[in-house]
């Protein structure tokens, strides 16, 4: 079984920032076939001892937020462990294992919060983001278009589908204008 350091050397290194946002089919199959039976350890609780220091609970958060994000897109199971990552992510604040990453990659403790259908946890993430990753005006950038899609409906509509909820009138107004990229087109305008 891998251990946190393999996870952190793929993503940090091997997918790196030019391919954290860019998934694909071919990207969401390679973490599929090399990290699904450990992100199923980590959603049964079986790996919460990683969540121990910097390097470990950063390779958990990335794990638990980010890999389901590209293993299972378009699914609930997506979203399955946004709890377990939020709750390391929390805890990494609080100790201020954050801070020990370099950036880029200190991101990925604040995006936990940032994909919270929680108004608390955006306000966090935009906060975390301003003064703990001052050096990346892009990643304050998305903090805020996630807090402004949290305020005005309460959820991110683009989820609905995924997990099975409906769509208010609203919410279809807002995706069939462009959804999330025309929040963050406007918040840079």
């Amino acid at each position: 079984m891998s251990d946190p350091e393999e996870v952190l050397d793929y993503w940090l290194g091997e997918v790196g920032p030019e391919g954290w946002y860019a998934g694909g089919t071919e990207l969401d199959a390679e973490i599929r076939a090399q990290f699904e039976d450990l992100w199923c350890a980590a959603a049964g609780g079986g790996l919460d001892h990683w969540i121990d220091g910097a390097g470990p609970c950063l390779g958990f958060i990335v794990l638990t937020d980010q890999f389901p994000r590209n293993m299972f897109r378009d699914t609930a199971e997506a979203f399955a462990t946004d709890a377990r990552a939020l709750a390391a992510a929390k805890l990494a604040v609080a100790q201020g294992w954050d801070t020990a990453a370099p950036e880029p990659d200190r991101q990925f403790f604040y995006l936990p919060y940032e994909h919270s259908e929680v108004a608390a946890d955006q306000e966090a993430a935009v906060e975390l983001m301003k003064t703990r990753l001052p050096g990346s005006p892009d990643n304050l950038l998305h903090a805020r278009a996630h807090q402004d899609i949290i305020r005005r409906f309460g959820r991110f509509p683009f989820r609905n589908a995924a997990l099975g909820r409906d769509t208010t009138p609203e919410e279809a107004a807002f995706l069939a204008e462009g959804g999330y990229g025309a929040v963050v087109r406007a918040l840079q305008g």
